[in-house]
């Protein structure tokens, strides 16, 4: 299913859903950022997507970043709650979700980058590379807060 993200449009159209998602900002010892090209905008991003009935937000994280990329993380903080109303995603299915999104910082254990079915593309990103990716302004602010280890967490 493909996407569009709306960012402070006028003519987006108006979201008809809200569903709790989480994403992480997960760093090797390097210093690298994991990111991965999404299969659904063509975009580099954190990995992330919907918390499950049954498990906790924590958990949530764990299973989406494996999922995406093949790395097992552990959950370390909160960067911060992002629910800007100003931005929405339209699904071709006709969904229109106001993002909603809580985003942590995690630290990777095990496993070794590999793609999935929403991952055409997994790499460890130096920081001062991201400006060289196409990323969605959102998902940049949760990198750049991510990044900042002395701040309290974010919220909208």
């Amino acid at each position: 299913m493909s996407r569009t993200d709306h960012l402070n449009d006028p003519n987006a159209p108006k979201a008809t859903s809200i569903r709790v998602a989480v994403s992480a900002v997960v760093r090797d010892q390097a210093g690298r950022i994991l990111m991965i090209r999404r299969t659904d905008n063509d975009k580099y991003a954190i990995p992330g997507g919907g918390q499950e009935p049954g498990e906790t937000v924590a958990e949530a994280v764990v299973r989406e970043v494996e999922e995406e990329t093949g790395i097992h993380v552990e959950v370390t903080t909160l960067v911060g709650i992002y629910s800007n109303p100003a931005h929405v995603i339209a699904y071709d299915d006709g969904e229109v979700r106001q993002e909603f999104s809580l985003c942590f910082r995690a630290r990777p254990l095990s496993g070794e980058p590999r793609t999935s079915d929403e991952s055409k593309e997994v790499l460890w990103a130096e920081p001062t590379d991201l400006d060289d990716l196409d990323i969605h302004p959102s998902i940049r602010l949760r990198i750049v807060h991510g990044l900042t280890d002395d701040r309290d967490p974010y919220f909208t």
